[in-house]
């Protein structure tokens, strides 16, 4: 079966006032999960944006394919970030290290 990845946004950290701006998005708080059938696994983490400069979106304007545009400009790699959740996903499926019972119980 093939793996569904799904990016989703969190949280952002705001500069509540910056330059006459507010809720200026400055910490963008990801998660990337994965599912592969009956396994499921998830990387979290967060990622500093830049200042937006003369491209500013209204918080109430954005959208998460927009936010999550912007970590990937800035240091998270997607590509990446799926491989590691699928590596995770297949040590669930096919555990290198298993714990049978033990034969005389």
């Amino acid at each position: 079966m093939a793996t569904t990845f799904n990016w989703t946004v969190g949280a952002m950290d705001c500069f509540s006032n910056k330059d006459g701006k507010q809720n200026v998005v400055n910490v963008v708080h990801w998660r990337c999960t994965g599912v592969d059938g009956e396994h499921t696994t998830s990387v979290y983490s967060t990622c500093s944006v830049p200042e937006p400069g003369e491209l500013f979106t209204p918080y109430g304007d954005l959208t998460q394919e927009q936010v999550l545009e912007w970590i990937w400009d800035n240091g998270v790699d997607k590509d990446a970030t799926e491989q590691s959740v699928q590596g995770a996903l297949d040590v669930l499926a096919n555990p290198p290290v298993v714990q049978p019972a033990l034969p005389w119980v």
